[in-house]
């Protein structure tokens, strides 16, 4: 069994590895192996054809692991009130030079130690192929700090990698997710489902199986 130094142990060594590949990428995005360039396709589509029925305009949006802010701009232009967040300071400093118009959106924060001042704010949390980065004994846990960010009626977008028959998950990050992981995760959380769990190839090349879910407080 893991041992909660050994679990924190290994959390740090995940932020500094996050740290490592973007100072390591010296400007350059290409050199980031998640980074497209671009929102994420299954975002866009969850917001062109459901979040307009569920999130108001305006309505306060969470973004976590936002990386280079691809995401965090697409719900900006949407006009929703939005706040990000990313381990690495340097993905921060370099969504802020990308998007200088709303630095001040952006923050460098722990998800296991995250401000109380976001506690229960957010009408919709956006967590895309965040899960699945971290290790898979501290899911739970991610989820519960996860869940303390929604407000009473806000919504939990989950966007993750699904894994497949006979996969390995030695190899990780990322780890993937079957849907009774994801809905253990989520229940652990006292969370429960808002509407049907999407499975489908995205558009990568090759495509990759993902699970896109949303999430409520119980």
């Amino acid at each position: 069994m893991t041992t909660s130094t050994e679990a924190v142990g290994g959390l740090l060594s995940q932020v500094e590895d996050f740290e490592a590949v973007y100072s390591n990428a010296d400007g350059d995005p290409s050199c980031i192996p998640w980074a497209k360039n671009r929102p994420d396709p299954a975002l866009v589509n969850w917001l062109n054809n459901v979040a307009p029925s569920l999130i108001r305009s305006g309505a306060r949006v969470m973004v976590i692991g936002c990386g280079l802010g691809n995401d965090a701009q697409a719900l900006i232009h949407r006009g929703y009130d939005v706040t990000a967040f990313d381990c690495s300071e340097t993905a921060v400093n370099w969504a802020r030079r990308l998007d200088p118009s709303n630095h001040q959106c952006y923050h460098v924060a722990d998800l296991f130690d995250l401000p109380l001042r976001w506690r229960h704010r957010f009408d919709l949390v956006v967590e895309i192929k965040t899960l699945q980065s971290i290790l898979p004994e501290r899911r739970h846990e991610a989820m519960l700090s996860i869940a303390k960010l929604l407000s009473r009626h806000g919504q939990l977008l989950i966007v993750c990698k699904g894994i497949d028959a006979g996969q390995s998950l030695e190899d990780g990050p990322p780890w993937p997710l079957s849907r009774d992981d994801l809905l253990q995760a989520a229940s652990s959380a006292d969370l429960v489902m808002s509407g049907d769990i999407a499975e489908f190839l995205d558009d990568d090349q090759p495509p990759v199986h993902r699970i896109r879910a949303l999430f409520k407080r119980g």
